[in-house]
C-alpha cells in the first residue's frame, strides 16, 4: 500500500470514529430499541435470539455494500421481534460515516483481513463460510444447512444450479422464518424445510423422510451453532454426517472450554447475553497447544478427517488459542 493511500484510510478511520463518538447517544437509542424487541417483546414465539442478532450483521453488510445479501436485508426490514426502527437507529451513525469517509470498520469488514478477535469473529466467520460454499458448492449433489437460522445462503445460489438444498432447525424458528420468506417475497421454493432439535431428535432420520439421500456427497453448514449444544449432541451430529457419502463436507466454528469459562469482561458480558436469550455455551474444544491438532483428535473420535482450519488467536508460551473455523472432510486421509 502507498503511504499516500495508507494516510489517507488513517483520517478516514479518524473521521469515522469521530462522527460515532459524536453520535453515540443516537446509537444507544436505536439498541435499547432493538433489545427491548429482542429479549422483551418476542420472548413468546420461542425463536432464537442469536439467529437475529447474526440476521442483523449481514443485513448491514449488505447496507455497506461489502457482502451482497437482498434476502437477509428483506427479511430483516419486517423482523417482527427486532424493529426495523431499531436497527435503523443504532446503525445510522454507522451508515453516515460511512458515507462521508468510505471507511468500513472490521466488525463489518467483507472479506476480513487482519488478526480476528472474539468481537469481530462473526463477520469472519461470515467469510469463512462463504468461502468454503464457493468452493465445494461445484463437487457435491445435497446443500445442508444444520440450526440455519435466518441464513439465506440456500435461496441465494445461481438460477440452475442443480443441487438439492435441506435447512434443518427447531420447528418455532423455522416456522417464522418461512412465514417471512414468503411475506418479503424471498424465493425459497428450492429448500426443503426439516424441523428437529438436535438435542431431542434424529435430525439426520427426519432429513432422509424429507427426501435427503446420504450416499450423495454433501455440503454441510453448521455455522454457529455447537457451543450452544452438550458435547453428546455436537459428538453425535458429527458421526452421523462421518456416515453419510464420502467426500462430504461439514464447515463449523467453535470456541475452546477456557474461553466459555473466561472471566474477561467481554465474555461476562457475552454469557449474560447468552442467559438471558435462555440459550447458554455448553461445548468448547481444549485449548492445549496445539490447537489444530486437538481439533485433529477430536473429529478422529467421531469418525472425521480435518480439512481446513483456522486457529483463532495467538499461540504462545503465555497464551492459548481462543476458538476456530473448521472442516471436517468423510472418508478423507488428508491431515
Amino acid at each position: 500500500m502507498s503511504e499516500s493511500k495508507a494516510g489517507s484510510n488513517v483520517v478516514s478511520a479518524a473521521i469515522f470514529y469521530f462522527l460515532n463518538i459524536l453520535l453515540l447517544p443516537v446509537s444507544l437509542l436505536g439498541y435499547v430499541i432493538m433489545v427491548w424487541g429482542m429479549y422483551v417483546s418476542g420472548r413468546r414465539s420461542g425463536v432464537s435470539k442469536t439467529a437475529q442478532a447474526l440476521l442483523s450483521s449481514r443485513c448491514f453488510q449488505h447496507i455497506l455494500g461489502v457482502r451482497q445479501d437482498e434476502a437477509s436485508y428483506r427479511v430483516m426490514k419486517i423482523m417482527p421481534e427486532m424493529p426495523y426502527l431499531g436497527l435503523v437507529v443504532a446503525f445510522a451513525p454507522l451508515w453516515l460515516a460511512h458515507r462521508l469517509t468510505g471507511f468500513v470498520p472490521k466488525t463489518f469488514r467483507y472479506p476480513f483481513e487482519g488478526e480476528i478477535t472474539l468481537q469481530i469473529e462473526p463477520s469472519a466467520r461470515v467469510w469463512f463460510f462463504d468461502n468454503v460454499v464457493d468452493r465445494h458448492l461445484a463437487g457435491i449433489r445435497q446443500f445442508v444447512i444444520l440450526g440455519a437460522g435466518f441464513d439465506t445462503r440456500a435461496c441465494r445460489l445461481p438460477e440452475g444450479n442443480p443441487v438439492r438444498c435441506f435447512e434443518v432447525d427447531t420447528p418455532k424458528t423455522q416456522a417464522i422464518k418461512r412465514k417471512l420468506l414468503e411475506k418479503a417475497g424471498v424465493d425459497a421454493s428450492r429448500v426443503t424445510f426439516v424441523s428437529a432439535d438436535f438435542e431431542k431428535e434424529d435430525w439426520l432420520n427426519r432429513l432422509v423422510e424429507a427426501g435427503f439421500d446420504s450416499r450423495k456427497p454433501t455440503l454441510f453448514l453448521w455455522e454457529g451453532v455447537i457451543l450452544y449444544l452438550d458435547r453428546e449432541s455436537v459428538e453425535s451430529t458429527l458421526r452421523k454426517i462421518a456416515g453419510t457419502a464420502e467426500g462430504s463436507v461439514v464447515a463449523f466454528d467453535y470456541l475452546t472450554k477456557d474461553t466459555l469459562e473466561s472471566r474477561s469482561l467481554y465474555m461476562r458480558y457475552a454469557r449474560a447475553a447468552a442467559k438471558a436469550a435462555g440459550e447458554l455455551f455448553k461445548f468448547g474444544i481444549d485449548s492445549t497447544p496445539p490447537l489444530r491438532q486437538r481439533m485433529v483428535e477430536f473429529l478422529g473420535t467421531c469418525g472425521l478427517t480435518l480439512g481446513d482450519h483456522r486457529t483463532l488467536g495467538k499461540e504462545t508460551d503465555g497464551e492459548r488459542a481462543w476458538g476456530g473455523f473448521a472442516t471436517a472432510i468423510v472418508g478423507s486421509t488428508r491431515k
